[in-house]
């Protein structure tokens, strides 16, 4: 959520910044939205004046009837009255145009965060920034896709989950499951042992605030799935992130730093087409997520810090991957600033996404009524970063593909092999 002072008192930075982050049309945008404010400000004055009115007559009820002007008591009621539903029609009216302008399906709600001044321009991933690359790509051997090599071993099963799920699920079996679940433990262990993190178990079923206050209502609905009056998590950066909702957190507190291994659930209504065989995009994955609520000094820094702790991963697996900064038109809907961190497949001959580390300033904070207390000073809003830590359908997807052998096989990689019970190969 914006904050509607800061549009009021510099327009034209709302115009320039929603026109790069493809809005058409961003000058009458901001035009209605300003509209929209002024009749709301104009509602509550008039409401407040009214109020003033009848409060200053209903004294000058008593009085009149004091001095048994009986007339003048009875001119006062009747203005009362009329005061009372002028009063009425300003509640209404201010009630209808905030709705219109902050509500859930406002108008200033659904737009997008504005990005920080050192993202670059650009309308999609071709322009995203190579910053960091780390690892070397595999030269030779095999190169199989990870859904060949997984249904060739009999331990990767799409027709079975087809049959009773639809498209986008698969069945993990034998030492295959074994490694996705060693893979999530790993992670983990290693946010909250060497990172920091707090591991926390959150509820996978939240209410539609909760998705409000992250960004996802109302723009992405479509791509959420309902169950009753709650809606499954497409990450749990909803439930993490919503921990600090409504309330007010001490200064000291902060940095907040969170994480959970949970199932996610999105109905990928925009992918139609995408990756449509495999693991890498699926209605239903496990992903461990990292959350940080800091102060609004603290959270560059720590948007940097986050995205090492993921890239930690992926080193002590050893995986060659590189961190992109993505362009204004690639960004996700909270962020004003995001780093990709895209892992080497073989069977592709490229990198493709495996975590993505975003600073959301105070956008979701707004939207959350999250703020954090100083000693000195008012409350303030936090600012809140999420990250994956990693996607762990795709970093199975990773290793299966970068350690393949000549025999079919996948080795387990040496940070691995704690959680495997003596296993060194999975097939």
């Amino acid at each position: 959520m914006h904050d509607i002072r800061a549009l009021r008192d510099n327009p034209g930075q709302f115009v320039a910044g929603w026109s790069s982050r493809g809005v058409e049309d961003a000058q009458a945008l901001v035009d209605q939205i300003l509209s929209l404010d002024t009749e709301l400000r104009a509602a509550q004055t008039a409401g407040q004046e009214a109020l003033a009115r009848r409060n200053a007559a209903s004294k000058l009820i008593g009085a009149a009837m004091g001095r048994k002007d009986m007339a003048e008591a009875d001119r006062l009621k009747a203005e009362v009255e009329t005061l009372k539903g002028e009063i009425a029609k300003s509640e209404a009216d201010e009630r209808d145009l905030k709705a219109k302008l902050s509500g859930p399906q406002g108008l200033l709600a659904a737009q997008k965060n504005l990005a920080a001044e050192d993202v670059p321009d650009g309308e999609d991933e071709a322009g995203n920034v190579e910053t960091a690359r780390w690892g070397t790509p595999r030269a030779g051997g095999p190169a199989k896709d990870h859904a060949d090599l997984g249904e060739a071993m009999g331990l990767l099963d799409f027709e079975a989950a087809a049959r009773m799920s639809g498209a986008r699920f698969a069945v993990l079996k034998g030492g295959l499951a074994r490694l996705e679940r060693a893979i999530g433990q790993f992670m983990l262990d290693v946010q909250t042992t060497e990172h920091g993190y707090l591991e926390v178990n959150p509820p996978y079923l939240v209410r539609d605030e909760a998705m409000f206050g992250t960004g996802q209502l109302p723009k992405f609905e479509e791509d959420l799935f309902r169950v009753g009056e709650h809606l499954l998590i497409p990450t749990a950066e909803v439930s993490l992130t919503n921990l600090v909702r409504e309330q007010i957190t001490p200064e000291e507190e902060l940095p907040l730093r969170l994480t959970a291994l949970t199932p996610c659930f999105r109905a990928e209504a925009g992918s139609a087409g995408r990756d449509t065989r495999g693991l890498i995009r699926q209605h239903q994955f496990h992903k461990v997520e990292l959350v940080s609520i800091t102060t609004p000094d603290q959270s560059d820094a720590e948007h940097e810090r986050m995205t090492t702790c993921a890239e930690a991963v992926l080193q002590k697996l050893e995986l060659p991957y590189r961190r992109m900064l993505l362009c204004k038109g690639d960004m996700g809907f909270s962020a004003k600033k995001t780093f990709d961190l895209e892992v080497w497949l073989p069977s592709q001959g490229t990198y493709r996404e495996i975590s993505s580390v975003s600073n959301c300033g105070d956008f979701q904070a707004r939207r959350m009524d999250a703020r954090f207390k100083r000693k000195e000073g008012k409350p303030e809003f936090v600012h809140t970063l999420n990250g994956s830590g990693l996607a762990v359908g795709r970093t199975l997807v990773a290793i299966m593909e970068n350690y393949q052998d000549e025999n079919g096989k996948i080795a387990v990689p040496a940070a691995l092999l704690p959680y495997m019970g003596g296993a060194t190969h999975v097939g």
